[in-house]
């Protein structure tokens, strides 16, 4: 018993290391305070209606209608049953949000590293080298945590497959298993899949090594161990998983029916989204020196220069008194690179990629060509239309990579190598079996390719670089070429300042590896000087971005909308109806009303069409069949106020007539000007009673209104075609006519039509989706199987003495 405590005490301080630096980093949360994040403001406004049903009826809703129209909650953080895997992510994620995400980075990665037999200590450096890299705390400070938590795992499941390929199947089968399935719980496919093409690679390199070994049998023996690892996570998560298939394809990451674009222009088809929009986030070329050089394109969008800069002055010239011209420059428009927008640089830290360059002279093997193709894949694939020749390659032929945007964030690879490499370099760098001469070698080549670029780039900045930005005309335009001058002054200034600093770490990271091979410095020293080092050189950048300014009261994060005037006069109103913002295209609208607004990537495609062709352009009649009541605006004093329009349609009616159509660019051209009170237009052929002669006492009502369930009552002495402003999705809802199930149609595009027979009726819709059912069968059926195969692996594991080895 001594042994085993002596064995994993080691570990269980860097455990509690880690908490304690989680919570140092984000430390406003020991005084209850949280983390203002953008991103999740805006999806608290989207999912309040779910969570106050939860709250009323303690029942789930898998459908809300705050947001655009109405539309699954798949995506919106809804509870599924049988979700066990999700109940370990939460015990794991033991600490108050953010500090929760940057441990399980900080732990996630020591385990890989242990994995590959690196020391404790080492292990311990290289998770300090990724859990602090700038663009994994960036995202948490602008709230994109499921892509933080889904990067958090990546490290785990690696940990897992090396495990197997390795020969130890049990282990490493129970590991991927959970660390796979902890992965996809994240639901940020996107970065699943980037982590898959890691794993292709490193498979690839397996593959290779075992072929000249000739150890093929024990290669596909751990690839089908893998397989069923992966096979029974999906399982884990098959509710998530089966209803985020189903939803993707009605969304705008599905296929459109249509082939023209809203100004009539011919649209680019396409089974997933379109190219300039999956490219439109694509690094510079040059820009991706920022990996090493923060500042080196100006940063963020926008920086606070200080008040020893060209801006400050400018402003003080304009006539800004000091306190004004200081917050001003808080704002500066530093970024001067080819993004649209940057919320800051992806600084991996010049410590850590000097010790990559060490390790590319150091490290041989498999595993180095594995990080080596995975760095080079993803800052390739980032650079998107930049390198078009690559990009367009993978969006046209590599399966799924065309239902994902923002190419850039791809650069999440290189983030998880650049360290793995740089720390696998110091294990060689502290091995007896490579000589001194051979280690001063690897570190004065180092020092040439990363201290060198430093200087060459100081050298020619004035030269290779203008610090002209894409946006420059339009500020010289409004605000003078002395504001131009300021400002490119000051991202100059920026440049120098950055690359000195950079070149500075280095240097001090050079000495102490040399001050080591020289013998002046033991092991440890060197490992500590590293981590300090580090933690000062990515700290130092950091807290530029996040710090203890972005942390609010909890009552301010998690109430981050105040209802205004037209809010509250809108309340009053306890009708059915829709309203639409036109002052906000943001979730604001959906926190107090049912919206034709919000904040979502991944909304419903034909929704989408509608907005764009339709909604965006204030047209009338599109807005009166989506039963828009209320439209808020502002006056020219900026008060806000509710415009009631009168001439809503309602929440259901019956039509004259059904036009029906050849395909969807002509059901979608008919809602320009077509009269939706009297007529629908459809593409479908099984609508009854086209023709109708509609009894001026027809009724047709809702009675009762909830997100998931809606009950009406109609009264008409002839047969007829109802329309009713919700939104069509055809896998979950179903329709009822005195408590038959009947087939319900989808007519103007995106709305409900039912045939209903004279008479007076009861009509209910209910969203009954069927893959939550499926899902969590299957889910327990899998929890149950892994349980079991748990219990057997960890038996014969102890039994045969190889989990204890590993």
């Amino acid at each position: 018993m001594s042994f085993s405590i002596k064995r994993f005490l080691p570990h269980l301080l860097v455990f509690i290391g880690f908490v304690i630096l989680s919570l140092a980093y984000f430390s406003p949360v020991l005084k209850g305070k949280e983390i203002f994040q953008s991103d999740i403001m805006h999806y608290i406004g989207m999912s309040k209606q779910q969570k106050d049903f939860k709250a009323q009826t303690g029942e789930e809703t898998y459908w809300t209608n705050s947001a655009f129209g109405g539309m699954p909650t798949y995506q919106l953080g809804a509870k599924y049953p049988h979700n066990y895997i999700k109940s370990l992510d939460l015990a794991i994620r033991f600490l108050p949000r953010p500090a929760d995400y940057l441990f399980l980075y900080l732990i996630g990665f020591y385990v890989l590293l242990l994995t590959l037999k690196v020391d404790f200590k080492l292990a311990a450096l290289g998770a300090l080298a990724f859990g602090f890299s700038t663009y994994l705390i960036i995202i948490l400070g602008v709230g994109h945590n499921s892509k933080a938590h889904a990067i958090a795992y990546m490290p785990l499941v690696l940990s897992g497959i090396l495990l197997t390929f390795r020969r130890k199947y049990i282990a490493g089968f129970l590991l991927t298993t959970v660390a796979m399935g902890l992965e996809l719980v994240a639901n940020h496919y996107q970065m699943t899949y980037y982590l898959m093409l890691l794993v292709l690679i490193l498979g690839l390199a397996y593959l290779v090594d075992a072929y000249q070994k000739k150890e093929l049998p024990h290669f596909f023996k751990a690839v089908g161990i893998l397989l069923g690892a992966v096979i029974l996570s999906i399982g884990l998560n098959a509710t998530n998983i089966l209803a985020t298939q189903e939803y993707v394809k009605e969304s705008t990451r599905g296929q459109s029916e249509l082939t023209i674009n809203a100004d009539g222009s011919p649209k680019e088809t396409s089974s997933g989204l379109d190219k300039s929009y999956i490219t439109e986030y694509s690094y510079g070329k040059l820009e991706a020196l920022n990996l090493f050089i923060p500042r080196i394109f100006g940063g963020g969008s926008h920086e606070d220069v200080g008040t020893d800069s060209e801006y400050y002055q400018f402003n003080l010239k304009r006539g800004a008194t000091p306190l004004q011209a200081r917050e001003i420059v808080k704002q500066a428009p530093t970024y001067w690179g080819i993004q649209p927008i940057v919320e800051a640089p992806a600084y991996v830290g010049a410590v850590i990629l000097f010790l990559f360059v060490l390790g590319l002279f150091l490290v041989s093997g498999r595993v180095k060509w594995w990080l080596v193709g995975g760095t080079v894949l993803s800052l390739l694939l980032s650079f998107g239309k930049h390198f078009g020749l690559l990009t367009d390659f993978f969006i046209d032929f590599v399966p799924m990579y065309n239902k994902f945007r923002a190419v850039s964030s791809i650069q999440v690879i290189l983030e998880l190598c650049i360290p793995v490499l740089g720390i696998l370099g110091l294990v060689e760098l502290f091995k007896e079996t490579v000589t001194n001469n051979d280690k001063l070698k690897a570190l004065k080549y180092s020092v040439g390719i990363t201290a060198g670029l430093a200087v060459l780039l100081l050298l020619t900045k004035s030269t290779l670089f203008d610090f002209v930005g894409g946006n420059d005309g339009y500020y010289a335009q409004n605000f003078g070429q002395d504001f131009i001058d300021a400002i490119r002054a000051d991202r100059a200034s920026m440049f120098t300042q950055d690359t000195l600093r950079t070149l500075l770490f280095v240097i001090l990271a050079a000495a102490v590896v040399w001050m080591y091979l020289k013998q002046k410095l033991s092991e440890t020293v060197v490992v500590v000087s590293l981590a300090i080092l580090i933690l000062f050189d990515l700290i130092g950048v950091d807290k530029r971005y996040v710090n203890n300014d972005d942390f609010r009261s909890s009552s301010q994060v998690n109430k981050p909308f105040q209802p205004n005037a037209a809010d509250l006069q809108i309340l009053k109103d306890t009708t059915h109806f829709r309203v639409f913002d036109v002052t906000s295209g943001a979730a604001r609208a959906s926190y107090f009303h049912n919206s034709l607004n919000g904040y979502h990537a991944a909304k419903l495609g034909r929704y989408n069409e509608v907005f764009d062709f339709y909604i965006s352009k204030n047209n009338i009649n599109v807005l009166n069949m989506l039963n828009t009541k209320y439209i808020i605006a502002q006056d020219e004093q900026g008060a806000y106020f509710p415009y009631e329009n009168t001439d809503a349609n309602g929440n259901a009616w019956f039509v004259n007539r059904v036009q029906t159509v050849e395909n969807a660019n002509q059901e979608i051209q008919e809602l320009d000007s077509l009269n939706t009170k009297i007529v629908a237009v459809t593409t479908s052929n099984s609508i009854k009673y086209t023709k109708n002669v509609v009894d001026s006492t027809a009724t047709i009502n809702a009675i009762v209104y909830k997100p998931n369930y809606i009950k009406y009552k109609s009264n008409n002495n002839q047969n007829g075609f109802a329309v009713f402003s919700e939104i069509y999705y055809a896998d979950g809802w179903n329709a009822y006519i005195d408590g038959n199930l009947v087939p319900h149609e989808r007519v103007n595009y995106i709305l409900r039509g039912l045939d209903i027979p004279a008479g007076t009726h009861s009509i209910e819709f209910k969203f009954e989706p069927k893959v939550i059912e499926k899902g969590s069968t299957i889910a327990l059926a899998s929890s149950v199987v892994f349980g079991l195969l748990l219990l057997i692996g960890l038996f014969f594991g102890f039994k045969k003495g190889l989990i204890t080895k590993i």
